[in-house]
C-alpha cells in the first residue's frame, strides 16, 4: 500500500471501513469531541477519526494497517486518565482507537479465582460479574463506574485496595496484547506460576499504550467479603494514624482493606458544595480516618476488633472522636466524604494537584515540610491533601488563594511542583503514586528519574516499537 501523509485519505478511510465497518469510525467533529479532552480538561486534542473495533482481529488488522503508514495510535479506553495519557496531539496526525465495543467478560472461573475480559470491559461491570459468581475484583476507584478496564491496565491503577490487595500489576494474571507491528500475543494465561523467562504481561501493565494495545486480560479474584466494618474517626495528626494502621494490620491479621487520611479542608469544601453530605462527627476536627475492615465470614468479631482498634487509640489520645456505620449505607456516606473531594475542589476555584507517595512511616515528614514550603512560596495558599495513607499515597492539592485570580495561581505551578515533588523525592518517593505520567508529567520524569532508568525504558520502547506509534509523546 501506498504511504499515506494524510490520514484522511479516501483509500485509508475505505480500508479502515473494510476492517471495523461503518458503524466503527466516528467522523463528525461533534461525535469525536468527547474523545479528544482529557477528564481534567487541561489538554484538547484532534483526531481523524475515531476507530472502534469489535474484536481483537479488528484491533490487529487497524494496528496493521497504521504500521504500514506510519499512523501514529492512541489507544484509548474509557477516557478518565488524569494525565493526558489517551489524548491524541493537537496537529490531528493521529488516528484515535477506542476499546469501547471490545465489552465482553469472556469467562468466569470460580474454582480458580480468575475471570478474563475484553479491554472496553467497565470496571463496575467487571466487579458486579465477580459478585454473581460470589467472588471478589477489589479494584476500586472513583471512576469505576465509566473507566474501562484496560485502561486501568494500561495505566497500572490504584484506588482504595491497594493497601490490601495491590494496584491493578498485582491483580493480573495474563493479558493479550497487540503489538505495534499488528502481530497479537496471546498471553491470556489463567496460571498462577509460570516461571518460564520475563514477565511480559508487566511490561504492558503501566506502560500507558507506548508498547501496544491491551484488548484482553485475565484478572484475579478472591473471596467475597461478607462482613465489612467502616469507621470514621477524627485523629490527632498523621503520625497518630500511622501509628493506629501498624497496630490495625496486626489486632485483624492484615483485613484492614482502606484506611484513608483527609484534613478538614476537604472536607470543608465537601459541605460547601456536594449536596447531602453531613458530617458524622459532632464537631469539626483538622484531621481524619476512614477505616474499613473486610472478612470472608460472617459474625467473626470484626465489629468487635474494629471497636477496640478505635478504643485503644482514644486511649492514647491518638483519636479525638469516632463512629462505625451502622449499615452499608452510613459506610456509603463515609466514603462519599472522600470520594467526593476532588469534585468539590474543582468546584471551589483554580487548583494545582500533586500524586505523590512516599513511605508509609515517612508521610508526616512529608507533610510537614511540605506544607511549610508551599505556604511560604505562596501567602494563603489552600492545602487541600488527602489520600491513600495506608500505601504512602497523598493527593497533595493546593487550591488558589482568596486573593488571586486561578490564572495568577497557575504561575506558581512550576515552582509548586517542584517544592513538592522534591521533598517526595528526597525521602525516596515517587512523583507519580497511581495516576501514570501521560503528557503532565514527561519533564518531570525525565528530571526526577535516573538516566540509567530512562536509558532502560527507551530501549525498551525502541526495541518494540521501532516505529514509535504507539502513543508518542506520552511517558518518553
Amino acid at each position: 500500500m501506498d504511504s499515506i501523509t494524510n490520514p484522511l485519505s479516501p483509500a485509508l478511510q475505505q480500508a479502515l471501513i473494510d476492517i471495523v465497518g461503518e458503524n466503527g469510525l466516528i467522523r463528525e467533529p461533534k461525535d469525536i469531541a468527547p474523545y479528544v479532552i482529557d477528564q481534567r480538561k487541561a489538554y484538547k486534542g484532534s483526531t481523524p477519526m475515531v476507530v472502534r473495533p469489535a474484536s481483537t482481529q479488528e484491533v490487529s488488522l487497524v494496528v496493521t494497517l497504521c504500521a504500514e503508514n506510519g499512523i501514529p495510535i492512541v489507544p484509548q479506553g474509557g477516557n478518565t486518565g488524569l494525565c493526558g495519557g489517551a489524548t491524541p496531539s493537537e496537529q490531528g496526525d493521529q488516528l484515535l482507537l477506542s476499546l469501547t465495543r471490545m465489552n465482553k467478560v469472556r469467562s468466569v472461573d470460580p474454582l480458580n479465582y480468575t475471570l478474563t475480559a475484553e479491554a472496553g470491559v467497565i470496571l463496575a461491570d467487571i466487579q458486579e460479574t465477580a459478585d454473581k459468581h460470589d467472588r471478589l475484583f477489589p479494584l476500586s476507584l472513583g471512576a469505576e463506574g465509566t473507566a474501562r478496564i484496560g485502561g486501568n491496565l494500561a495505566t497500572n491503577a490504584g484506588g482504595t485496595g491497594v493497601l490490601r490487595y495491590g494496584n491493578a500489576r498485582e491483580l493480573v494474571v495474563g493479558i493479550e496484547v497487540v503489538l505495534p507491528d499488528g502481530k497479537i500475543w496471546d498471553g491470556l494465561s489463567a496460571l498462577r506460576k509460570d516461571n518460564t523467562g520475563y514477565d511480559l504481561k508487566q511490561l504492558f501493565v503501566g506502560s500507558e499504550g507506548t508498547l501496544g494495545v491491551i484488548t484482553a486480560t485475565v484478572l484475579k479474584l478472591f473471596p467475597k467479603p461478607q462482613d465489612m466494618q467502616t469507621g470514621f474517626a477524627a485523629v490527632r495528626d498523621v503520625t497518630a494514624a500511622i501509628e493506629i494502621l501498624a497496630r490495625a494490620r496486626a489486632a485483624s491479621d492484615d483485613r484492614v482493606t482502606a484506611f484513608e487520611w483527609m484534613a478538614r479542608k476537604g472536607l470543608d469544601l465537601v459541605f460547601k458544595h456536594i449536596p447531602g453530605a453531613r458530617d458524622p462527627l459532632s464537631q469539626p476536627y483538622p484531621e481524619y480516618l476512614l477505616i474499613e475492615l473486610t472478612s470472608g465470614h460472617e459474625d467473626n468479631g470484626l465489629r468487635d476488633t474494629l471497636e477496640q482498634i478505635l478504643s485503644d487509640a482514644m486511649d492514647r489520645g491518638e483519636i479525638l472522636d469516632a463512629t462505625i456505620a451502622e449499615s452499608r449505607q452510613q459506610a456509603k456516606d463515609f466514603w462519599k466524604l472522600r470520594e467526593t473531594i476532588p469534585e468539590a475542589q474543582a468546584i471551589d476555584g483554580t487548583g494545582i494537584k500533586h500524586d505523590i507517595s512516599v513511605p508509609v512511616s515517612s508521610m508526616p515528614q512529608f507533610l510537614r515540610l511540605a506544607n511549610e514550603e508551599v505556604t511560604k512560596a505562596v501567602e494563603g495558599v489552600q492545602i487541600c491533601a488527602f489520600g491513600h495513607i495506608g500505601d504512602g499515597n497523598a493527593h497533595y492539592n493546593l487550591n488558589q488563594p482568596s486573593n488571586i485570580t486561578g490564572e495568577s495561581f497557575l504561575r506558581h505551578k512550576e515552582d509548586l511542583n517542584r517544592i513538592v515533588h522534591d521533598i517526595a523525592t528526597d525521602l525516596r518517593g515517587s512523583i507519580s503514586a497511581e495516576h501514570g505520567i501521560g503528557r503532565l508529567k514527561r519533564e518531570e520524569l525525565v528530571h526526577y528519574k535516573s538516566p540509567i532508568a530512562l536509558d532502560v525504558m527507551r530501549n525498551i520502547k525502541s526495541a518494540i516499537d521501532p516505529q514509535n506509534i504507539m502513543n508518542p509523546g506520552k511517558v518518553l
